[in-house]
């Protein structure tokens, strides 16, 4: 069975409404502003987009709050630079709006219960990964969108195969279109860095919950603790 090349699938979607001459709305669930950065660039120009950002996950709440605020000043910054953009009649950009979900920790705890010690990438994340495009769904439908999505398939450490067949499945149960993607492909996730740069973006170095958090320091601990075995000579 052939990989399906999802980043194709996008652009014949694209290519589609552009010879229909429609712009389609979109429902796009944001994970963070870095992620989000590459895929508004790129999808501003053929979707109105609506960013969602719904995040149950994210601990501690400090770190939801900051996150939040990065995303919505990013739009804001990144839709003022567009506006210049469009001015010069260099290229087309929808505007953006903005929509935060509610902060509801306890159904993520309900999702992840069970897997605390799953290793991240596992199962537990499969079921983040589908409580947070449920709510894409929801909101999508809601709000009278053509089709919903996620900025998740930018990571290289997510499950692509399997973001696009949650959505397709709730895609079915909400009757709203899915919008396939990978967004990593055509250097997608480079992009998406150079653009934290430029914008002076915070860039978190765990995904977001309390698993994967705990996760990273005992991995940045590890470490530390190699160095200083290879410093002394031991190196076990």
């Amino acid at each position: 069975m052939n990989k399906r090349n999802f980043q194709k699938e996008l652009e014949q979607t694209i290519e589609h409404h552009q010879r229909q001459k429609t712009v389609p709305k979109l429902l796009l669930h944001s994970c963070c502003a870095p992620c989000s950065s590459y895929v508004l660039e790129y999808l501003s120009r053929y979707f109105q987009i609506t960013v969602l950002y719904y995040n149950p996950n994210i601990y501690p709440p400090e770190e939801y709050d900051k996150r939040a605020k990065e995303q919505q000043q990013f739009i804001q910054q990144f839709s003022e630079a567009m506006a210049v953009e469009k001015s010069k009649a260099e290229q087309a950009f929808y505007p953006i709006t903005f929509v935060e979900g509610s902060f509801e920790q306890e159904r993520f705890y309900q999702v992840a219960k069970g897997l605390e010690d799953v290793k991240e990438g596992g199962e537990r994340c499969f079921r983040c990964y589908e409580l947070r495009l449920r709510e894409a769904a929801e909101y999508g439908k809601k709000l009278g969108q053509d089709y919903f999505t996620t900025t998740l398939s930018i990571s290289p450490l997510k499950n692509v195969d399997k973001l696009n067949e949650i959505g397709e499945k709730l895609a079915k149960e909400y009757g709203i279109s899915y919008l396939n993607s990978d967004f990593k492909k055509k250097n997608g996730y480079k992009r998406s860095v150079e653009l934290s740069k430029e914008y002076g973006m915070y860039r978190q170095d765990y995904c977001g919950c309390v698993y994967s958090k705990r996760e990273r320091e005992q991995a940045v601990y590890n470490k530390e603790q190699q160095d200083i075995h290879l410093e002394q000579g031991t190196g076990c």
